[in-house]
């Protein structure tokens, strides 16, 4: 997700603020892409006969439910960044600016690990359903 070398210590903070703007646009993808899962696991929900089916299922709507509050806890961390970034580049000398840039690469890294965790419980919940409806044809 970070572009490489030392781009955070030498981009310019537009430069930045296009990058974070770009991480904005990924967790509202994954906000879409979360209501999805949390409906699709609903609708599952009903057609599950098994009791080990249901622990399953159970266990990866949760997974899919705290992703949702992640992802909305991200968004609003973004939202706080780009503020930031905004008055940095309005008022530069009044501002802490390698705070900033490590508190830049801490959210990247959260963002980096919500989409590693998010993907994994995405393919666990297709991997229930799809095995489901193996079972279920036979």
């Amino acid at each position: 997700m970070r572009p490489k070398g030392d781009f955070i210590k030498n981009s310019s903070w537009q430069e930045l603020y296009v990058l974070v703007e770009h991480w904005k646009s990924d967790l509202l993808f994954y906000k879409d892409d979360l209501k999805f899962l949390r409906h699709l696991e609903d609708k599952y929900f009903l057609w599950i006969k098994g009791e080990a089916d249901l622990e399953r299922i159970r266990r990866a709507g949760e997974s899919i439910l705290k992703d949702t509050r992640d992802c909305d806890d991200l968004l609003k961390r973004v939202d706080r960044h780009l503020s930031r970034i905004s008055a940095i580049i309005d008022e530069p000398e009044n501002q802490n600016h390698r705070a900033f840039r490590e508190e830049h690469m801490e959210l990247e890294d959260d963002i980096a690990q919500f989409i590693i965790k998010t993907r994994k419980n995405r393919s666990e919940l297709f991997k229930i359903v799809e095995l489901d409806v193996e079972v279920e044809k036979l």
